[in-house]
C-alpha cells in the first residue's frame, strides 16, 4: 500500500505543488491542502480554493468524516460496532439476509448494472477467488523467499462460487443475501472511485465550488482551479515503466468536474521468483491479467471511472477499444506491455501531449 500512497503523492505534486497555502495578488481565494491517511488503506488529499481557512477546514472535515463512514461500510475485513458492512454479509452467507445501509445497497446495484454492461468480467461476487489471491500476495511480501502461486485447482473450485444471480438484494428492506453459502463478496473494484465519487457529490452540495480530491490512483476534480491563472486542472499520468519513487509521468490530462482513475501492474504486487505478479486478475484465467501495464479512465463519475479502469484492463485491446466506444460517458489511454500508448479518439481533446492546455 506504500506503493499507491506514493503515487497519489506524485499525482498530487502537479496538482498542488506541495504547498499547504498559496494566494495570488488579488485574488479573492486561496488554495488549501490537508490529507488524512485512515481509510481506504490510502493517502487522502484535498485540495481547496476557498475565501478562508475556516471554510477550507469545514469541507475538509465533513470530507474525511464521510470518507470514514464509507469505508466502515464497504471494509471486507473488518467488523465495526452498531454496522452490518460488507464483512457482515459475507459472514452471513448461506445463513441469512443482512440489513444494510442504503448505501450500501446503491454500491452493489450500480456494480451490478456496470458489470452487465461490460461483459461481467469485473463482478464483485468474485470475493472467493480473490480472497485466495490476497492471502498468497501477502504472504509472498511478508516472506519473498517462500512466495508462490495459488494451486489452479483451488482457484478453479473457489470460481464455482462467484455467480453474481446469487447476490440476493431486496431494495424494499434494504437486505443483501448471499445464497451460496461459500460466496463472498469482493468490492475492492469499485468501493474507492464509488467513495470518492459520492463524497465529492456531498461536499459540492455544501458549497464547495474549487477543488481536487485524490484518494490513491482515484483522482476526483470540482470545478476549476480559482487562482486566476488556470481554467483547467492538470492531472499526470503516472509512467508504469518509470520507478515508483520518481514523479515522471506519461502524460497530462486536463479535466474539470471530472475524474481520472488508473488501474495497473504496478500498484498491488509481488515477486515469485523473477516474475511479478499483480492483483488484477483474469476471471477467464484465474491468473493476473497481462493485456497491459496499465489502463487510465477519465469520466465524470468516478465510481464509473474505477470500475471501468479495472474492466478495460481485463479485456484485449480491440475488445476494450470498442467498449469504450459505446459507453458516451468515459475515455481511456492503454499503456501496452511494450510501453507503447493507444488512446480512445476522446482522449485527444484532453491530452498534454495533443495540445491541450489548461490556459485562459
Amino acid at each position: 500500500m506504500k506503493k499507491i500512497t506514493i503515487l497519489a503523492l506524485a499525482i498530487m505534486i502537479v496538482i498542488t505543488g506541495c504547498q499547504f497555502k498559496t494566494n495570488q495578488d488579488n485574488n479573492q481565494y486561496t488554495r488549501y491542502t490537508d490529507s488524512f491517511f485512515d481509510t481506504f488503506n490510502t493517502l487522502i488529499v484535498v485540495v481547496g480554493y476557498t475565501e478562508s481557512e475556516e471554510e477550507f477546514e469545514g469541507y475538509f472535515n465533513k470530507i474525511k468524516t464521510s470518507y470514514g463512514e464509507y469505508h466502515k461500510l464497504y471494509d471486507i475485513y473488518n467488523d465495526y460496532e452498531g454496522i452490518n458492512n460488507v464483512k457482515t454479509i459475507n459472514d452471513h452467507a448461506g445463513i441469512k439476509p443482512i440489513k444494510v445501509d442504503q448505501r450500501i445497497i446503491d454500491l452493489l446495484l450500480y456494480a451490478r448494472e456496470w458489470s452487465q454492461r461490460t461483459g461481467g468480467d469485473t463482478n464483485v461476487a468474485f470475493g472467493s477467488v480473490l480472497k485466495i489471491w490476497h492471502q498468497y500476495r501477502t504472504e509472498g511480501i511478508d516472506n519473498p523467499n517462500l512466495s508462490k502461486l495459488p494451486p489452479i485447482e483451488v482457484l478453479e473450485e473457489a470460481v464455482k462460487h462467484t455467480d453474481i444471480d446469487k447476490v440476493i438484494i431486496d431494495v424494499e428492506n434494504n437486505t443483501v443475501f448471499l445464497e451460496d453459502s461459500r460466496m463472498s463478496l469482493d468490492v475492492g473494484a469499485i468501493a474507492k472511485g464509488y467513495a470518492t465519487e459520492m463524497v465529492a457529490q456531498e461536499i459540492m452540495a455544501e458549497g464547495m465550488i474549487s477543488g481536487v480530491i485524490s484518494a490513491g490512483g482515484n483522482i476526483r476534480t470540482i470545478g476549476k482551479p480559482l487562482d486566476g491563472v488556470r481554467e483547467q486542472w492538470v492531472i499526470g499520468i503516472q509512467d508504469p515503466r518509470a520507478s515508483i519513487f520518481s514523479d515522471e509521468n506519461l502524460d497530462s490530462v486536463f479535466v474539470n468536474n471530472g475524474s481520472v482513475v488508473s488501474s495497473g501492474d504496478y500498484q498491488r504486487y509481488y515477486y515469485v521468483g523473477d516474475e511479478l505478479i499483480h492483483h488484477i486478475i483474469d476471471p477467464k484465467t484465474l491468473m493476473p491479467a497481462n493485456y497491459y501495464r496499465a489502463v487510465t479512465i477519465v469520466a465524470e463519475d468516478s465510481g464509473l471511472a474505477d470500475f471501468l479502469s479495472t474492466a478495460i484492463f481485463l479485456k484485449p485491446f480491440e475488445e476494450g477499444k470498442e467498449l469504450i466506444e459505446e459507453i458516451t460517458e468515459a475515455e481511456a489511454l492503454w499503456v501496452m506491455p511494450d510501453g507503447s500508448v493507444e488512446i480512445s479518439e476522446g482522449m485527444k481533446e484532453i491530452l498534454g501531449s495533443y495540445g491541450a492546455t489548461n490556459k485562459k
